[in-house]
């Protein structure tokens, strides 16, 4: 049998000596190569430590780091010892790196927390220990580094262990461990040291190799996040993915979110055909029968997997930009992603009182509950239990970068049993009944482009030709059904959904709904177009801001551009031009009359 295996990470503030203690780690448990040996003595005689063995230097690989002596990214090392093997990941201290420490959580059974012995416990260890509570990590060891600089004092290392026990009270760490250590001078890394006689206990690696993490006894039911369909011909379609607990042939499986049930006819391991196959294997599953399975899809024997298309859900915040409710992302459960919404912030976290504090935005690094809405329904699992299923990440759908990780709590619609009500008359009835095809004129463009004018022209020249209308202007609605938001960010995003949800409605009444919004962002605009569906017109009026400009019939360019008005489309705030808009008109040298002939010839062809 195989040395068992511990994940973990190093963690803490900057300068508490992450690095040097890893360092320092492998050194003097002889885990080096000659080669890595001799280089780090080289490298070490232009380090900072006047020629002395600079122990940083074997994880702080990148130029960057070494010139600052910090590290920046997540460095693994790989290493075994003679009961052992370990796998360890050196994480950024600096906030601005906090998202890099978070992924390196993520993958860790046990978690080292290096504490400055002369600053104590600090803003960024509670922030650290919080983020590690929320990946799932379970064992700490708190390293109070840097003893040999207060001279070894009991009395002071006692007092930031009692801190850290205390502040500690609210996670549910499985074990923690508080150990005394210098990591430039080697004190308790490897061996007991001679200066801390009061303290009795292990040192941080016979510790490391000792504790029981429960991840090698732990029994899981089936499961198997379907990463591919193989359909190489019409004779063989199988589902690719990597096993969680055992499978075995003939073992019934349950394809979630269908609900469906069939048997395993085959399992194949790489090209080879196994009877069974245990936890972490690649594997292709043929069923005895045809069922409804996609790539996202979830086989397993288990019946605690849950289903829901909302979630309630903590969240770390990693995005430069605020996270405000309304905003769309991608978001990323096992091997599904979806279109989703943040469509509320229920609070965040302060860092250092645990305290639930209420907010209408996040801001980088901050912790938070928060609401999603998910554009179909996803299967799910207890974070604790299946960290797989059960912790997600949202992707900005512009920059696609990872906007935040998280974990999943609930799931809402299974214990808000909201439950749409279909009516026995229908949209199509209505519809039928106007004799028309209700559609959404969505009419976006700069503050003076013409919008209003337009939208009111083209639906006198509708309603004209007998169809059933309804105008939705901004202002209008601003005085009425919006008039409790405001002009921030927050607020205009809902602002939109809104307006979207409104119009979504009076085409289910059979009208045909004009909406008037500047409605700047692509991003708003394609989620009012997921609420409205295939029945959005986005009709962009592209007149030029210098046109708008010289117009400005209310007068709000001169407030703009004299700061009197903030956040103004066009001067403080931007425009984003619609990507592939349906119809697009310029308003700068066309008459009133032959640009509304023009959109109702072009509409037409629509209704």
């Amino acid at each position: 049998m195989g040395k068992s295996l511990l994940k973990f990470i190093t963690c803490g503030s900057v300068d508490d000596g992450k690095s040097t203690l890893i360092g320092h780690m492998l050194y003097n448990a002889k885990l080096l190569f000659a080669d890595q040996e001799k280089a780090l003595e080289l490298d070490s005689k232009v380090g900072s430590r006047n020629g002395e063995i600079d122990y940083s230097l074997l994880l702080d690989g990148l130029l960057a780091e070494r010139e600052q002596g910090i590290t920046i990214d997540v460095a693994y090392r790989y290493f075994t010892t003679s009961t052992r093997s370990f796998i360890v990941a050196d994480t950024p201290g600096h906030e601005e790196y906090t998202r890099n420490m978070a992924v390196g959580a993520s993958f860790a059974d046990l978690a080292i927390l290096l504490v400055d012995a002369k600053k104590g416990i600090i803003t960024q260890t509670k922030r650290h220990a919080r983020i590690c509570a929320l990946m799932g990590v379970k064992h700490i060891v708190l390293a109070i580094n840097k003893m040999d600089l207060i001279d070894f004092d009991e009395t002071r290392f006692a007092a930031i262990k009692h801190d850290f026990l205390q502040f500690a009270k609210e996670f549910s760490f499985a074990t923690i461990q508080v150990i005394p250590v210098s990591a430039t001078n080697g004190d308790n890394i490897t061996a007991s040291s001679e200066n801390t006689p009061w303290y009795d206990e292990l040192a941080l690696l016979p510790y490391l190799e000792q504790i029981n993490t429960g991840q090698e006894t732990a029994e899981q039911a089936f499961m198997m996040a379907v990463q591919r369909v193989s359909r190489p011909n019409y004779t063989f379609r199988g589902f690719q993915g990597q096993v969680r607990g055992t499978i075995t042939i003939g073992d019934e499986v349950i394809s979630l979110p269908s609900n469906e049930s069939a048997k395993v006819k085959s399992i194949l391991l790489t090209d080879q055909e196994v009877q069974t196959a245990h936890d972490g294997s690649p594997v292709t599953i043929q069923l005895d029968r045809e069922v409804d399975v996609s790539r996202g899809c979830v086989l397993t024997t288990s019946t605690d997997m849950k289903i829901a298309d909302m979630l309630r859900a903590q969240i770390l915040w990693m995005d430069d930009t605020n996270l405000v409710p309304g905003q769309n992302y991608l978001v990323k459960i096992g091997t599904k992603m979806i279109p989703g919404t943040v469509i509320s912030i229920q609070h965040k976290v302060d860092i250092n009182t645990g305290e639930e504090v209420s907010t209408e935005q996040i801001e980088k690094n901050e912790l938070a509950t928060c609401h999603i809405a998910l554009a179909e329904k996803v299967v799910f699992d207890v974070f604790a239990q299946n960290e797989e299923l059960g912790g997600f990440i949202l992707i900005n759908r512009v920059t696609n970068m990872t906007s935040a990780c998280g974990v999943i709590e609930r799931g809402i619609s299974e214990t808000e049993h909201v439950i749409y009500q279909k009516t026995d008359i229908t949209r199509e009835v209505r519809a039928e009944q106007k004799n028309q095809k209700p559609l959404t004129l969505w009419f976006t463009g700069l503050s003076g482009s013409g919008k209003s004018t337009l939208a009111n022209a083209v639906e006198k020249r509708l309603v004209l030709l007998g169809y059933h209308t309804m105008l939705l202007d901004g202002d209008n609605v601003r005085l009425g059904l919006n008039k409790d938001l405001n002009f921030n960010e927050a607020d205009r995003v809902e602002n939109i959904r809104r307006i979207a949800e409104v119009a979504k409605l009076m085409n289910d009444a059979g009208l045909i709904t004009l909406t008037s919004f500047i409605s700047p962002f692509e991003q708003e605009r394609q989620k009012a177009k997921q609420i409205i569906g295939e029945d959005f017109i986005e009709i962009y009026v592209s007149t030029p801001l210098h046109i708008c400009e010289a117009r400005d019939v209310k007068g709000l360019y001169e407030k703009a551009r004299a700061e009197e008005i903030r956040h103004f489309t066009g001067i403080s705030s931007p425009y984003e031009a619609p990507v592939n808009p349906t119809i697009t008109i310029d308003t700068t040298n066309i008459l009133l009359e032959e640009a509304t002939d023009y959109l109702v010839k072009e509409i037409a062809k629509r209704l």
